[in-house]
């Protein structure tokens, strides 16, 4: 093998072991196992999202995703189905702006049949024209279900805005229009360009050791796809002032407020994740206490803060009464000027850091989360980031730092405001 790296944690209860090996044929495969737990999490990676399309294949990606599951040479789309839950195990998969993940998870002593199965759809598919036509119309449910789905889609509508000409700013599922014309060779040509070995990944987590995961992917993943793209890079957005109103047949207002944020490779990423945590994260946070508990204005309001390879988002979300936008949003800017203007408290800092210490640490109890920590820490950083490097860079982020990230990001005369508003009745 190419490359073989391997470090150890040993925890009151769990042993952890994170390997990682690349095979000749360049795909990576990498591993942590648990020997606590009688199962196993299994997702093959793919480095391609929507953001390598262009606007005439926009939903590629996802229509793809879907149409994995309807039948290879040696599976139909029932036996696919099956083939997993008949064990006790399930699959699934999710298309995002930057990657594509096929994932499984099962009882240990199926662990084999998780890797035949997902490595057969990836490399296999034969996207069958009658199953397409089907999917087609599945698809374009599901694109009206997110239009009847208002706190996503003023979100949808926020990125349209945000990042203009930018891929992310195209929807993830794509458009009616494009979903509609999308034609087998459409699928095949895009696999053929993307879904080559360099840009996967196998990844996996529970009870099994990086040896028979490696003899897995040696048996079951052989295709010689080796001249794949890259992901594409664009020029950097911008944030600039932006106001959108929509009219909806809903019975509230919701808005998303934000800007442009930065990449996962920013050194303030982490005083960014405090600040998220203190501003809007949870019950406690400053947003939900005024917005809610204080004013009453929304049942749900928040932050979000989304980094990614090369960009990023920072925004705030209430659903709140049309007559209430206003005072919800002077309330939000109100709150943003406090972070760049006064200094956490030593107590509101800690609780920040704690809360989000705590989050990383429950989600460790799931082998699903596990494997797409491994899956998204090799897209993005080429490696393994132990839970010790975390808590101690969540812990060395001081107040000042707070204050410097919020200055950076809350230049709200340049934020992008999308506003969903009820319809007026007669």
């Amino acid at each position: 093998m190419a490359i073989r790296s391997k470090l150890s944690h040993t925890g009151a209860a769990v042993h952890q072991s994170y390997q990682k090996t690349t095979l000749v044929n360049g795909i990576r495969v990498i591993s942590e196992e648990i020997t606590s737990v009688k199962s196993a999490s299994i997702g093959i990676w793919i480095n391609t999202g929507s953001r390598n399309e262009t606007e005439e294949s926009n939903g590629i990606s996802h229509f793809i995703e879907h149409m994995m599951f309807k039948g290879t040479e040696r599976r139909n789309y029932r036996q696919i189905a099956q083939s997993l839950e008949s064990v006790g195990g399930y699959m699934n998969a999710f298309t995002t702006k930057e990657h594509t993940c096929y994932y499984a998870r099962v009882l240990d002593e199926y662990v084999e049949n998780a890797v035949d199965v997902l490595s057969d759809m990836v490399q296999h598919s034969l996207f069958p024209v009658k199953e397409m036509e089907k999917e087609k119309t599945v698809i374009l449910e599901e694109i009206k279900r997110s239009e009847d789905d208002p706190d996503d889609l003023v979100q949808e509508y926020f990125e349209k805005h945000l990042f203009d000409r930018h891929p992310f700013a195209r929807p993830i599922i794509g458009t009616a229009e494009n979903v509609s014309r999308f034609t087998r060779d459409d699928l095949y040509n895009y696999t053929k360009k993307f879904y080559a070995n360099e840009n996967i990944i196998l990844a996996a987590a529970g009870n099994i050791t990086h040896e028979h995961l490696v003899w897995l992917a040696e048996k079951y993943l052989t295709q010689r796809k080796s001249t794949g793209e890259k992901f594409k890079t664009f020029p950097a957005v911008r944030p600039k002032n932006r106001s959108q109103q929509y009219t909806k047949p809903i019975q509230q207002a919701h808005v998303c407020t934000g800007t442009i944020a930065f990449s996962v490779h920013n050194v303030m990423r982490y005083p960014a994740m405090v600040m998220n945590s203190v501003l809007g994260d949870g019950m406690s946070s400053r947003l939900f206490q005024q917005i809610r508990e204080k004013h009453g204005l929304a049942y749900s309001v928040y932050s979000f803060l989304g980094l990614m390879r090369d960009t990023g988002s920072f925004g705030i979300y209430v659903g709140t009464d049309k007559d209430s936008v206003a005072k919800a949003l002077e309330l939000s800017m109100k709150e943003l000027q406090k972070m760049k203007t006064t200094l956490l408290s030593k107590s509101e800092l800690q609780r920040a850091k704690a809360q989000l210490k705590g989050s990383v640490l429950l989600s460790l109890e799931s082998t699903s989360n596990r494997m797409m920590r491994l899956g998204n820490g090799e897209l993005y950083y080429g490696t393994y980031t132990p839970l010790d490097s975390i808590v101690k860079n969540i812990d060395s982020v001081t107040a000042d730092d707070v204050q410097s990230v919020s200055s950076q990001l809350f230049e709200t005369e340049k934020f992008t405001t999308v506003i969903l508003n009820p319809e007026l009745k007669n």
